[in-house]
């Protein structure tokens, strides 16, 4: 298909029409709100229905699952920039426990799908890929962008459905981390073992419409250089283009040299990202750069990538690997829940249930998912929760980006055995580590027992 740049505008327009439509419906439909559904996601859906793999209402281009591939890109090359720099000694001494629990989940997550797959679906199946199993992680922990990003390198070894299917895993996750987190609040506040449980009711307004009254906005100082000279946020839109546009050169220069291996456009633009970093902090002028403005450029493009990619799956090709498809999901939803209801308990103690529920958020679904439900058990922030995730995530971020290129590559190298060893072995010795210094408790005192004690002490 030949494309002109109206094709493109289309493409772009006709999704934009659905960002502000599922805007719309997230503020005014009530059912929606309770769900927690971002307009992204529900503008990938009625995309979904209303383009060529729906009724084709909307004349969507065939280009519209590539340009997830191009948005990872951008939201990955922003992350050096937008990141402060922490040492690693400074979050082991806040925050032990959170980041040894949060990194032991993931690599955790990563190695047992696939293995879950290698050991069972694959040998019931014998015509799935053999990184089957790695859409689980690819969709629950890491949402539409790491799908986008793993669902790409698949279509580039060939497995044209593994987008598709990845798309359809970060879907139903984020689907499922609501409707299950609700109900899991729902069960354990009448046991007693939440601690600052509100009622949907009285959380605040702008939290379940998305509509932000003028007295509660906060300002950006985004004003880093004169608009006389360029506007500001053109300039961080430029740099962050430039840094995904190297990685992109990078990744076609690596093809040349090495036409077996395909390193992904994203991944390298996260080195360019951290290159440009560097250089800026040397020459001073990364004092004219905004990390909030660089965050919200990465949020447009997550919000651009979670329509687009949703809109573009292929219903044909999940429908064709339904069953071994739904057994995956199910398998990562009982392994979330084992997170969930026991090692949060073994790590946080009377707190388990705040933490335990912003977690089943992020694995499940994404970040944002997890703030939602935590907003619920806590609305005051006081378990401190994402104030030791934020911290946390920082060294956690570089290995995430380490398992998203590298998987599809050792899938395609057949490596798989070797990847599972490396996940699940990193998993059981950072847990070991976590013991020996302390950060694994060992036992649950329920939010009425530790009230109790607390009161009794005073």
């Amino acid at each position: 298909m030949n494309l002109s740049a109206w094709d493109l505008f289309v493409d772009l327009g006709f999704i934009s029409l659905l960002l502000v439509a599922g805007t719309i419906i997230r503020a005014k439909v009530r059912w929606v709100q309770n769900l927690f559904l971002p307009a992204s996601i529900i503008a990938g859906i009625l995309g979904l229905a209303l383009g060529p793999n729906g009724i084709g209402l909307i004349p969507f281009t065939d280009q519209i699952g590539t340009y997830p591939g191009i948005l990872i890109a951008v939201i990955f090359g922003a992350i050096p920039i937008a990141t402060q720099s922490v040492k690693f000694k400074e979050i082991a001494g806040r925050v032990g426990s959170m980041w040894s629990y949060s990194q032991m989940i993931m690599l955790a997550m990563w190695g047992v799908g696939l293995l879950f797959s290698l050991l069972l679906l694959n040998n019931v199946w014998g015509d799935l890929n053999l990184g089957f199993g790695l859409l689980l992680a690819a969709g629950f922990i890491g949402g539409h962008g790491t799908a986008a990003a793993v669902g790409d390198a698949f279509a580039k070894q060939g497995w044209e459905e593994g987008l598709s299917l990845a798309m359809t895993s970060a879907t139903i996750g984020v689907i499922c981390s609501i409707v299950v987190g609700l109900a899991f609040i729902k069960y354990y506040s009448k046991k007693g073992e939440t601690n600052y449980l509100a009622r949907f009711e009285d959380l605040p307004r702008e939290l379940r419409t998305g509509l932000i009254p003028p007295e509660k906005r906060t300002s950006t100082k985004m004003d880093t250089v004169s608009s006389i000279a360029v506007d500001p946020l053109v300039l961080h839109v430029a740099l962050v283009t430039i840094i995904a546009l190297g990685g992109y050169y990078l990744s076609e220069l690596g093809q040349t040299m090495l036409p077996s291996v395909t390193i992904p456009a994203f991944s390298l633009a996260f080195l360019v990202g951290l290159a440009i970093k560097g250089i800026m902090k040397k020459t001073n002028s990364d004092q004219y750069i905004n990390a909030d403005v660089m965050n919200r450029i990465s949020g447009s493009a997550t919000d651009f990538l979670v329509a687009f990619g949703i809109a573009s799956i292929s219903l044909s090709a999940v429908a064709s690997y339904i069953v071994p498809f739904a057994l995956l999901l199910l398998f990562g939803l009982l392994f979330a829940w084992f997170v969930f209801r026991v090692l949060s308990g073994k790590f946080f103690g009377p707190i388990w249930f705040e933490r335990g529920i912003f977690t089943w958020g992020w694995i499940t679904g994404t970040t944002a998912m997890g703030i939602a439900l935590l907003r619920i058990a806590d609305p005051e922030s006081k378990s401190k929760t994402l104030d030791d995730y934020a911290l946390a995530y920082i060294p956690i971020a570089p290995v995430e980006i380490l398992l998203i290129t590298f998987a599809p590559l050792m899938i395609a190298t057949s490596q798989h055995w070797l990847f599972v060893l490396i996940t699940i072995g990193a998993s059981i010795a950072i847990y070991l580590f976590a013991m020996l210094r302390g950060w694994v408790k060992n036992e649950k005192k329920s939010s009425s027992q530790s009230r109790s004690i607390e009161a009794n002490s005073k």
